[in-house]
């Protein structure tokens, strides 16, 4: 078996779960404790049942919450050097990993994914469990030959579609934000989520889930006006909400 969520995703935090049938996995904590905590058991989660926290970068939305739920629960962080420089980490058991190296935490095997975004050591991950395949990719300014083949043949996949970029071009961020989100370390844009997608043969997808849409520069419709045309009408189609998250989705 292999499971996922979100419990939430956006610019106010991210938080993904990943499920086997012997261990559950959080995959970023931009929440704080009480709130991951509510989260998880609306999902039917216990946060004791959790057996480590991975992290894929420093950022506020992602890291806020890893440190004080890693420390209430003794669990193990699992983050890049340049990511574990992150200062609310004191006291907590850090497991330095290797994007050049794939780990296994009981029966998940994970990779780790460089991807190009303006933090200090950020990844996305790809979990395999058995022959199935869950590709977790958000956060990421632009589209690299490297995250294509290692993202190729996932059964399942969370990607972002940050925003539209006519709204974030006319938007209410001031002008060093827009550089920043649009730029190539920033965020995807929905035509370069459908360009990635395109080329990760998204016919093969059980599910997928688009996350990390701005609730200032992007729209639902715009969202699936850029992606259903790719993706088709032939699979699962889910979009994260920032409040919701997502229910489980297994793959089969």
């Amino acid at each position: 078996m292999l499971q996922y969520l979100s419990l939430g995703s956006g610019s106010k935090g991210n938080a993904t779960v990943v499920k086997s049938d012997h261990v559950q996995l959080l995959v970023d904590c931009g929440f704080s404790v009480k709130e991951t905590e509510k989260r998880l058991r609306l999902a039917g989660c216990d946060p004791e049942d959790i057996a480590a926290v991975l992290v894929t970068h420093e950022h506020a939305d992602h890291i806020r919450g890893v440190g004080p739920f890693a420390r209430k629960y003794q669990l193990p962080v699992y983050l890049t050097h340049g990511t574990g420089q992150y200062h609310g980490l004191k006291k907590v058991r850090c497991e330095e990993i290797n994007t050049h190296r794939c780990f296994t935490i009981a029966d998940i095997e994970v990779t780790p994914v460089a991807v190009p975004h303006d933090a200090r050591e950020p990844c996305q991950f790809v979990f395999r469990q058995g022959k199935k395949t869950f590709g977790l990719l958000t956060d990421l300014g632009s589209i690299t030959p490297f995250v294509i083949e290692q993202y190729r043949q996932c059964d399942a996949l969370m990607l972002e579609s940050n925003h539209d970029s006519r709204m974030l071009a006319v938007g209410p961020y001031p002008p060093s934000l827009i550089l920043r989100v649009g730029g190539q370390w920033g965020h995807l844009n929905n035509q370069q989520a459908a360009i990635l997608l395109s080329s990760l043969e998204p016919g093969n997808l059980q599910h997928l889930v688009i996350s990390h849409i701005s609730e200032k520069n992007n729209t639902e419709s715009l969202v699936r006006d850029a992606i259903v045309p790719v993706y088709g009408d032939g699979g699962v189609l889910i979009l994260a909400e920032q409040e919701t998250g997502t229910d489980w989705l297994e793959i089969t």
